[in-house]
């Protein structure tokens, strides 16, 4: 079981970092490995919705569909992989911290199949890494604008 989180303070109202966030075309502005996003299901987001990601990690090209599960605009977003190399679960939240700034964790959890215990162990630094990238460039991007 894979199971990582980590959060950032970010210098933006929570409307403006959640709308940002959850909205999937920016994905591959912010995040570090994914490279492209397909609408499979027809915009705008909304729970149900199914979005085909094309990922670079590790020198591999890692194909996958995630479903909207649950969407609670400015709050909490959870989508699961429906389709991909391995199941996996992810979740936003954005909490207002300090007046005008927002607290947002992202959360990863699943049972990679086919993975050795020993790869496991080796995957939760490294996704916890590239987490903490991914909310870095975030952050970069959204205090710079």
């Amino acid at each position: 079981m894979v199971d990582v989180a980590t959060e950032i303070v970010i210098h933006r109202p929570r409307g403006v970092v959640a709308g940002y966030a959850s909205d999937p075309e920016n994905a591959p502005e912010w995040y570090i490995n994914i490279k492209t996003v397909r609408w499979e299901s027809t915009p705008p987001l909304a729970i149900g919705s199914r979005l085909a990601f094309r990922a670079r990690f590790h020198g591999r090209n890692l194909d996958y569909v995630y479903e909207f599960l649950e969407l609670d605009p400015g709050t909490k977003l959870i989508m699961r992989t429906a389709q991909g190399p391995f199941p996996m679960q992810t979740t936003y939240t954005w909490a207002d911290a300090d007046g005008s700034s927002t607290r947002m964790t992202l959360r990863n959890t699943g049972t990679p199949a086919g993975f050795s215990a020993v790869v496991n162990l080796l995957m939760v630094p490294m996704m916890r890494r590239a987490m903490r990238k991914d909310l870095a460039r975030l952050k970069h991007i959204l205090e710079a604008g």
